[in-house]
This record gives structure tokens, sequence and C-alpha cells, in this order.
């Protein structure tokens, strides 16, 4: 099997990975949980995580989308997942809008994957699966949805996503 059958999931933090210290909502982003949520899963489709980032999307610069952006560019493969935090996924997803022969499903999580009640595996499997059935472009999967990653927002006030 070639890289570019491969799956490549970037992680760039969000609360995929946040883990919280106190009763205070103190928290840090750690280390990637994807690897984990895939073996546990049982996932036997091959691919490679790839860590990019580790900041909360509220934190993210242009710099950043730039660099995630150079990271898709420069990878061999056409499958790509990106978990990343949802505050500003959506402006992640325009800056990679334009990016031909490849499909790109941002995914994340509403509660951090290490909490037992947590979408962030359930939004994963739907990436994995979005980016495997999905025509090139890219795609934000989240609340049991897939979505046009140029045509969505995030209602905060709802915690889901919707289209425009």
């Amino acid at each position: 099997m070639s890289e570019r059958d491969e799956i490549l999931v970037l992680t760039t933090g969000g609360t995929f990975d946040k883990i919280y210290f106190d009763a205070m909502s103190s928290f840090e982003v750690g280390h990637p949980v994807v690897s984990d949520l895939l073996e546990q899963a049982v996932v036997k489709k091959a691919y490679r995580v790839v860590e990019i980032l580790r900041k909360d999307s509220l934190e993210l610069t242009d710099t950043d989308r730039q660099t995630i952006r150079a990271a898709v560019l420069a990878a061999p493969n056409a499958l790509i997942v990106i978990t990343h935090g949802t505050d500003t996924m959506t402006d992640t997803g325009r800056v990679l809008a334009d990016i031909p022969d490849k499909t790109i499903v941002l995914t994340g999580a509403l509660s951090p994957a290490r909490f037992a009640e947590t979408d962030a595996m359930f939004n994963l499997g739907m990436a994995f699966a979005t980016v495997q059935t999905s025509a090139p472009g890219v795609y934000i999967t989240m609340n049991g949805t897939v979505f046009d990653a140029t045509r969505v927002h995030k209602d905060r006030s709802r915690n889901a996503f919707i289209a425009d």
C-alpha cells in the first residue's frame, strides 16, 4: 500500500486533546490521543498520525493555519484527517479549501477524548468514514453530520455546527 492510500491524521490540539487539572477548568492541551482511540476502535485501515501543533484553536494564528496548509500540501497522502479545536475549525477549513486532489476532513470534540462521556471517538469515526467515501474537497464532521467546510459555522449558543 502506498502512502497515497494511507490516511494521514494531523493533530493540532483543541479540546480533543485537553487535560483538565481542577474544578476551576484549568487545562493544557496534552499529548495527542488519536492513536489510542484508533487502536481501541480496532481500525485496520492504514493510517499515520503526525502532531503539527498542540494548541487551543482560539490561540491559532494565521501562521499556524499556514503551517497546517503546508503540511497538507507536502503530504503525498490523498486522504487527510485533521483533529482541531472547534472554535476556529471553520477558519482553517477555508484556508484549505482550494487544495486540489485531496480529501481533507477536520473534526474535533466538544468534550475531551479523555472524558468518559465524549463525542471524540464518534467524530473521529465519522471523519475516517467521510475521508474514505467523499470526493476531493474539505469537510467538517461534527454532531453526526458531514459539512462542506466552507459552508458551516459553529453556533456557540447551541454548542453545535450549523450549515450556512
